[in-house]
């Protein structure tokens, strides 16, 4: 970590005094000078602009005569003077088309004009070398973070106006704006049927997380070594994601043992051992910010035992149940649904409940199977790893399948260790399947085919790459 001269903050937002050294006037007199002449290539207008301007126009047909602000976001401190890495919100970078280059503080925003609006993003212009705030600025000076996009750049590679943020600020006493919480609906709503550019982004999301799979099985025989054999797989799974994308989409859950159990291990401090199985829910946000959204659950030494093969395609075959009648013109609540129609049947098959299916399944009375699985079975997916997550209920779970829609189809089972409802066998197994699926004309199709699912197609995986 440097150190240097950068006015920085402390926690209380007081500016830190007590490490900042002047500048003498040599410095102030020369720092300008002495450097070589910049070539810059005008950039071209980027892909997904095209898509971008659709969905800005929708919105403004929606809120006629309205002033519309969507912000970016802020850096969000970690500590001290340090921040988290900057991503903007989603449902700025689904308007404007900018992903993960986009700059903290920039607003995108709509102003009425007789026939629609006028769209301008604003953001900070570089601080380069002709600014004092190229030294002496860390969050935004170019000898901090390098390099930063000039105003006419982004107009140019996104299609949109762009002003400085200080004629933003200069206007902001005078903004009349739309009640956040409808805007914040319909953008959200605006998200359930992907467009072209999103399903391209999506699947290759999904690619590079099938890569990072790959590599982690490779490194099997490492995890199982390392008393944290669980951070062994996360951070194999993070190579991948930051070469070939942004980063992971969301906290990755390496549950190996009875931690499977747990639905969001995200501690992954745990031993991986050889017999047990590990439960891996992990997604690559691509540079546009698209995410995947994959688990998979092997066995570490490549070989299911007989309760935990029983187990597994137990929640296979309530996916695939879930797959047979996913296709448009249903309710996204019948996909949870018939999930846990055969997650109940298999709870009454095995004896763990003592009730039939039938009175497992009872509106009123029933639900003791959820015990083993209290999550839902499917989640809309995009920008967002939940997207679409402030539609109304009636647009969501409620809401009929549509072609272009993306989401998750994920049952599970899990018998956690102290769980003394079922046999001893059972206890400390975890087992979810998870793919991401995207409705067609006639059903769906599997984003995530290329990774294997079957138990018998697990154990060869397993086998074939950890060697």
């Amino acid at each position: 970590m440097t150190t240097g001269d950068a006015t920085t903050t402390t926690e209380t937002e007081k500016p830190v005094t007590n490490r900042k050294q002047p500048f003498p006037q040599g410095f102030l007199d020369t720092i300008g000078t002495g450097w070589a002449e910049r070539t810059e290539t005008t950039p071209q207008l980027i892909e997904q602009a095209p898509f971008a301007a659709q969905r800005r126009a929708k919105v403004s047909a929606a809120f006629t005569g309205k002033r519309l602000v969507v912000p970016a976001g802020a850096l969000k401190q970690r500590s001290n003077d340090t921040d988290y890495v900057f991503r903007a919100h989603s449902a700025f970078s689904h308007l404007t088309g900018w992903g993960a280059d986009s700059e903290p503080e920039s607003v995108l925003v709509f102003d009425p004009t007789a026939d629609g609006h006028d769209i301008t993003l604003y953001f900070r212009e570089r601080a380069d070398r002709t600014t004092s705030e190229f030294y002496s600025d860390a969050s935004i000076g170019e000898f901090w973070i390098g390099p930063r996009p000039s105003l006419a750049q982004v107009a140019t590679s996104l299609g949109i106006t762009t002003k400085h943020l200080d004629e933003f600020a200069a206007a902001a006493d005078d903004l009349v704006v739309d009640e956040s919480d409808e805007l914040t609906q319909f953008v959200s709503e605006l998200r359930l049927v992907k467009d072209d550019y999103e399903l391209a982004q999506l699947q290759l999301a999904v690619d590079v997380t099938s890569a990072a799979f790959d590599d982690v099985l490779r490194e099997l025989t490492t995890a199982t070594e390392h008393r944290r054999g669980e951070r062994v797989i996360e951070g194999v799974f993070a190579r991948r994601a930051r070469m070939d994308g942004n980063g992971v989409g969301y906290d990755t859950i390496a549950a190996a043992g009875p931690h499977a159990c747990y639905l969001h291990w995200t501690r992954n401090d745990g031993k991986v051992v050889d017999g047990e199985l590990v439960l891996m829910d992990a997604g690559v946000e691509v540079d546009s910010l698209y995410t995947a959204d994959i688990t998979r659950t092997f066995p570490v030494n490549g070989t299911f035992s007989p309760v935990q093969r029983r187990v597994y395609e137990a929640v296979r075959e309530a996916a695939d149940a879930a797959f047979a009648i996913a296709r448009p013109g249903i309710k996204f609540k019948e996909l949870h649904e018939t999930a846990m129609t055969v997650i109940a049947a298999k709870v009454s098959e095995w004896g763990l409940q003592p009730l039939s299916t039938e009175d497992l399944l009872n509106p009123e009375t029933g639900g003791q199977h959820r015990r083993y699985m209290v999550h839902g079975t499917s989640h809309h997916l995009g920008i967002d790893v939940h997207d679409c997550a402030q539609a109304r209920r009636e647009m969501y779970y409620e809401g009929i399948l549509e072609e272009g829609m993306v989401f998750t189809i994920e049952p599970g089972l899990y018998f956690q260790a102290d769980d003394l409802t079922v046999p001893e066998e059972y206890r400390g197994i975890g087992v979810r399947i998870e793919d991401d699926v995207v409705v067609t004309a006639d059903g769906v199709r599997n984003l995530s085919a290329s990774i294997p699912r079957t138990a018998d197609e697990v154990e060869a995986w397993v086998q074939r790459l950890r060697g």
